[in-house]
């Protein structure tokens, strides 16, 4: 059973402390995740500040027709440096997401760094060759397009 790394960085005009009120609000991950995955979160969001050992629960449907329970963990807070999510349950058998916010000149570097795992052996090494690699390339493309509709390009 591999694990798969997923990196992307991206540049934003806003401060790291805006990018940190954003993506620390887990009601704006809707708003940044494609309309066909059907993501709704279930318990979790609302006005709690992100704190380490906080869950979020979500109903989300990665493949038409299907709908699943995805339960992650905040498991790491630096303030406004980064955060790390972990899957409690859900789809992987293994999902930590590291969020980090740098600043640089003119705004901030956000880098999304997901080490992931899926179940079945080799059957999900299968299956992320044939479609999950892809699906995750096309949420993280989606999110990189979203944000700079709502906070422009640097």
């Amino acid at each position: 059973m591999a694990c798969y790394v997923l990196d992307r960085t991206q540049r934003l005009p806003i401060t790291p402390e805006q990018a940190w009120a954003f993506f620390s609000s887990p009601e704006n991950l809707q708003k940044i995740t494609p309309p066909e995955m059907n993501f709704v979160i279930t318990s979790g969001n609302g006005s709690d500040k992100t704190h380490s050992g906080q869950i979020i629960t979500y109903k989300v449907s990665p493949l038409a027709g299907l709908r699943m329970f995805w339960m992650t963990e905040i498991k790491h807070v630096e303030e406004p440096l980064f955060f790390i999510d972990e899957q409690r349950r859900g789809p992987y058998s293994l999902w930590h997401h590291k969020h980090y916010f740098k600043p640089i000149e003119g705004g901030v570097e956000m880098r999304d760094l997901v080490h992931y795992q899926l179940p079945l052996g080799f059957l999900g090494d299968i299956a992320h060759a044939l479609f999950v690699k892809k699906k995750l390339n096309k949420i993280f493309d989606y999110r990189f397009e979203q944000l700079e509709k709502l906070f422009g390009k640097l």
